[in-house]
């Protein structure tokens, strides 16, 4: 059978994503070409690259969309066995992790936006509900992140005691809540309203000042403070 696939080992160098690499940099290859070089090969009538764009084709050429897909959804591309998938995901969650790394050097917290920045990498993408809470001292810097319960797709308990226990081991003087909605929505549910002001209230009484309570999904996030209901 007549095969249309023009391996990549007859490009030309420059056109060839390692070498690329090695000869322009990282930030010269496309997205397609950084996972050809993950996977190595492509298949019988597709090369590396051209696999890797029909991968990201399939996710909208999204990268977030990229790192959920499960070793059973990679590997039902023609091409991406076992190892190549395990390649992929574990790339992709060495990135997911180095954002939150960069994300803990914003060491002082300035507004709402720097706490979506922060906590994003962490729940932004979760199936399921996270509560955390972020410690601060006087000077607004992040002392801690603690999960505080971890619940279903529809809500999820939070401990007010252990909440301020935490609280006065570290010394902190004030916290944030923060938690995520898997389904989205940047409206607060009453229970959201309502943990907040009890907190709020029991943290009066301990001088350590509640100072916000952000919602983040995968691509926004509500500040209660922003929206004038804290």
């Amino acid at each position: 059978m007549e095969q249309n696939n023009f391996p990549i080992t007859n490009w030309s160098e420059d056109d060839r994503p390692r070498e690329k690499l090695i000869l322009k940099g990282k930030s010269a290859l496309s997205d397609a070409e950084l996972i050809a070089i993950l996977i190595g090969s492509g298949n019988r009538n597709e090369s590396a690259v051209d696999l890797s764009k029909r991968i990201l084709s399939g996710v909208n050429n999204n990268l977030n969309a990229l790192g959920k897909l499960s070793m059973a959804s990679l590997t039902e591309y023609k091409g991406i066995g076992e190892a190549k998938a395990i390649s992929i995901i574990a790339a992709l969650e060495l990135g997911r992790r180095r954002r939150t790394e960069e994300a803990v050097e914003l060491v002082k917290i300035t507004s709402s936006k720097a706490i979506f920045e922060l906590m994003q990498p962490i729940v932004g993408e979760l199936p399921h509900e996270e509560f955390w809470i972020i410690y601060l001292n006087n000077s607004n810097k992040v002392l801690s992140k603690s999960q505080l319960s971890k619940g279903g797709i529809t809500g999820t308990l939070v401990d007010v005691r252990i909440v301020f226990k935490k609280a006065l081991e570290l010394g902190a003087t004030a916290l944030i809540l923060c938690h995520n909605h898997p389904s989205g929505t940047l409206v607060p549910s009453e229970a959201d309203k309502h943990i907040t002001k009890k907190l709020k209230l029991a943290g009066e009484s301990l001088e350590v000042k509640v100072l916000d309570h952000v919602i983040v999904t995968e691509n926004s996030y509500f500040s209660f403070v922003d929206s004038g209901i804290f």
